[in-house]
C-alpha cells in the first residue's frame, strides 16, 4: 500500500508533475500567488485533473513545518517501504545487468536526497540502506531527490552484512569506497552485475561492511581536501560505472 507524503518547492513539485502525475492527490498553493512558476504548476495540475487548493502561508507552514516550501506543496502517494524481499524482484528483473547502490548509514537528508537523484540519473536499479542509524524518506529527502523517490526504490534492510552476502551469492560484485584502498576507481573494472558501497558522513564504511566487499577503491584527490562529501563521491563513482559501460 502506498504512503502519503508531502513534497514542497517549485522544482520538486514540477518534477513530480512530470514523472508521476498519477500519484499526486492534490496541490496546495499559497493564496494570491500568481507568478510564472505558480501559473505553470496550476496549468500542469489542471492538465492532469489534479485538485488545487489555496491556503494561507500559516496553513502551509503547519502542513510542512520548518522548511522553505516556497508557497507550493503537493500531496503524493509513494510506494510503501521496500524491504529485503524486494531485492528478489530486482534480481529476477535485471539479472546480470543489475546495478545497485548501498549506503552504509548516511544520516543527512540532503545527502540521501542527492544520492537518490544521482542514482536515478545514472540508471541505478535500487538503493539499499540499513533501517537503523540511517536517514529514511523525510520530506527534505523527497525535495532534494526531485521526483527520484518515486522512481528508484529505496530498500531498507535490518542486516546490511547479510544482504551483501546474499548479493554475492547471486554473483554480484561488491565494491566499497574507502580512503584506505590502494587502487583508485580509475584503475579497476566496474561492470555489472555490481553494487557500490559508501559509508556514513565523516566515519566511512563500518569494518564489517568493508570486510564484506569483494574490492575496495578510492577516489584520487588532487588538492588539499582529503575527502569528498558522500553524495559527491557517489556521483563521481556511479558515473564512472556508466562511462565504463559505454566504452
Amino acid at each position: 500500500m502506498g504512503q502519503i507524503r508531502h513534497i514542497f518547492g517549485y522544482h520538486s513539485v514540477n518534477s513530480a508533475l512530470s514523472v508521476m502525475p498519477g500519484e499526486i492527490r492534490g496541490i496546495y498553493l499559497q493564496n494570491k500567488l500568481s507568478d510564472k512558476r505558480s501559473l505553470e504548476i496550476i496549468e500542469a495540475a489542471q492538465k492532469h485533473h489534479i485538485p488545487i487548493r489555496q491556503l494561507s502561508r500559516k496553513d502551509l507552514d503547519a502542513l510542512v513545518p520548518l522548511v522553505n516550501h516556497q508557497g507550493v506543496v503537493a500531496e503524493v502517494i509513494y510506494p510503501g517501504d521496500y524491504t529485503e524481499d524486494y531485492l528478489k524482484v530486482l534480481l529476477e528483473k535485471y539479472g546480470q545487468d543489475i546495478f545497485l547502490l548501498i549506503l552504509d548509514g548516511v544520516q543527512d537528508p540532503h545527502n540521501l536526497g542527492a544520492c537518490l537523484r544521482t542514482a536515478n540519473a545514472a540508471g541505478v536499479h535500487g538503493i539499499i540502506v540499513p533501517k537503523d542509524k540511517a536517514c529514511g524518506l523525510t520530506p527534505t529527502v523527497c525535495k532534494v531527490a526531485s521526483g527520484a523517490v518515486g522512481l528508484t526504490p529505496l530498500i531498507q534492510v535490518t542486516n546490511l552484512a547479510r544482504v551483501i552476502e546474499l548479493l554475492k551469492k547471486n554473483n554480484i560484485w561488491i565494491y566499497g569506497a574507502t580512503e584506505e584502498a590502494t587502487q583508485s576507481i580509475y584503475q579497476i573494472s566496474l561492470k555489472p552485475p555490481i553494487a557500490l558501497v559508501f559509508g556514513a558522513e565523516g566515519t566511512g564504511l563500518r569494518r564489517l561492511t568493508k570486510d564484506s566487499c569483494d574490492f575496495i577503491f578510492k577516489i584520487p584527490m588532487q588538492g588539499s581536501v582529503q575527502n569528498l562529501n558522500v553524495s559527491v563521491a557517489v556521483g563521481v563513482s556511479l558515473f564512472e560505472v556508466v562511462r565504463q559501460q559505454h566504452v
